[in-house]
């Protein structure tokens, strides 16, 4: 899916709207039983309670493509017999009106997850007239001829908040207040099927981690079987590493930067373009990147090869490969930030034998929150 295909379906869990009636759930302690099940009909529940319901799911498809947001892709054998996508299916097709296969789907996601804290496990079916789209991207509400039917799942964390005094406002007293279970944002979650070319892509689900560090492999592995795809930010610290191994001693501080720079700016011109399609760059291009930098060709063959043992094939997103807000240099005992349009400022010299980090400093010096000025230095001789 796209950044414009999410951001269709995003749309759909907005009060006026959704057509989703009801959401179904179960609540799952510690020991990973299930203490209760539950499927609230929208119709008797107030309006903000909707409305929160609904914000809780839309966050699911929340995040960057690549970072939070992934495809998941199913095998034709898969889509074709397998248990993992025929129990996907009948979610679907029922329209969760079957409890038989929503309670095998929690006692799936159960055995799949391992959380410390109890957790909700909420399911939402909703069926989308597409709206015809012209070419100049106009779109024709009632010129629809699909329907896009979906499920959409949201595994939220329960937070248990601590006794403490509350003030009671309407009787104008300090009370004891209890402990209270409140449901926080989506830890995981997927919309099944994909929504790709604004048309249902029964090979493909979107899958939805809040950190980036962590997606949860062994719960893409117990309920797609499906090979975890690795998570954005061991993306960039593996990247890290490979440059490292392949450049060795051309890895100076010029050659980091400028990779930083070309990709940011790659990014950059992406979002320019308004191209809704993922940003991915290849081996290839990489390495292009590199021999721009004037890295010799022997470590750019190095490099080819390093990132094959890492990565196979796979053309990553380089928003997950450099952080795009700036540049960190660190000795042991000093960290430095650079903000990324001022990776320039900053050179590294030998002087007297002794490695050095030099930042031009014009003006707005301070230290401490105090402004400081500088001394003349005497010249060397």
């Amino acid at each position: 899916m796209n950044e414009k295909e999410i951001a269709e379906i995003r749309r759909r869990f907005k009060p006026e709207k959704s057509t989703i009636t009801q959401v179904h759930g179960c609540y799952v302690n510690t020991q990973g039983e299930i203490t209760s099940q539950f499927g609230q009909s929208f119709a008797s529940t107030p309006q903000e309670e909707t409305e929160n319901i609904l914000g809780i799911l839309k966050r699911t498809l929340s995040g960057g493509l690549g970072k939070n947001l992934t495809d998941l892709v199913f095998s034709t054998q898969q889509v074709v017999d397998s248990d993992e996508h025929r129990l996907l299916m009948a979610l679907r097709d029922s329209a969760l009106r079957d409890e038989g296969v929503i309670t095998a789907f929690y006692q799936r996601v159960i055995e799949s997850i391992a959380m410390e804290c109890p957790y909700l496990i909420l399911l939402a079916h909703d069926s989308y007239d597409i709206p015809y789209q012209a070419k100049d991207g106009g779109s024709l509400p009632d010129s629809s001829n699909e329907v896009y039917s979906y499920i959409l799942c949201s595994i939220c964390p329960i937070k248990e908040t601590k006794p403490a005094l509350s003030y009671n406002v309407p009787d104008s007293m300090f009370q004891n207040r209890g402990i209270d279970r409140l449901v926080a944002p989506p830890e995981l979650g997927f919309l099944f099927p994909a929504f790709d070319d604004r048309c249902a892509n029964l090979y493909s689900a979107l899958y939805y981690t809040r950190k980036t560090e962590d997606n949860h492999p062994e719960f893409i592995d117990g309920l797609f079987h499906i090979e975890p795809p690795m998570p954005a930010a061991q993306q960039q610290e593996t990247f890290r590493g490979v440059l490292a191994e392949s450049l060795e001693e051309a890895c100076s501080y010029d050659v980091v930067q400028g990779v930083a720079d070309r990709l940011r700016e790659m990014v950059e011109d992406h979002k320019s373009r308004k191209d809704p399609e993922p940003l991915a760059v290849s081996k290839s291009t990489l390495s292009q990147v590199l021999r721009s930098c004037e890295v010799p060709e022997e470590k750019i063959e190095a490099f080819a090869q390093h990132y094959e043992e890492s990565f196979g094939q796979q053309a990553l997103s380089p928003k997950n490969l450099v952080d795009q807000k700036g540049t960190q240099l660190r000795t042991p005992n000093v960290t430095i930030k650079v903000e990324a349009d001022y990776g320039h400022l900053v050179e590294t010299r030998v002087i007297d034998g002794k490695k050095y980090i030099l930042i031009r400093a014009d003006e707005g010096v301070e230290v401490n929150g105090l402004a400081v000025s500088f001394q003349p230095g005497e010249k060397a001789e």
